[in-house]
């Protein structure tokens, strides 16, 4: 069985949300300091899901089209 994804891109906040690309990588940016990141350490699905207040049940569904 192949795990789904637990990491989150530009692309699948594109899709989400609807914004351009450069709100979509200001709002993952936003999410990294929340969260007390480093620039380059990855954003997961929960995280994104728990920040935006958007079920994942409704993520994944968009992730997998």
């Amino acid at each position: 069985m192949i795990p789904g994804r637990v990491v989150i891109y530009v692309r699948d906040v594109i899709n989400i949300t609807g914004r351009s690309e450069s709100g979509a990588r200001a709002l993952l940016q936003k999410i990294r300091k929340a969260l007390g990141k480093k620039p380059d350490q990855c954003i997961t699905i929960n995280e994104f899901c728990e920040y935006s207040g958007i079920a994942e049940k409704i993520v994944r569904e968009f992730m997998k089209n």
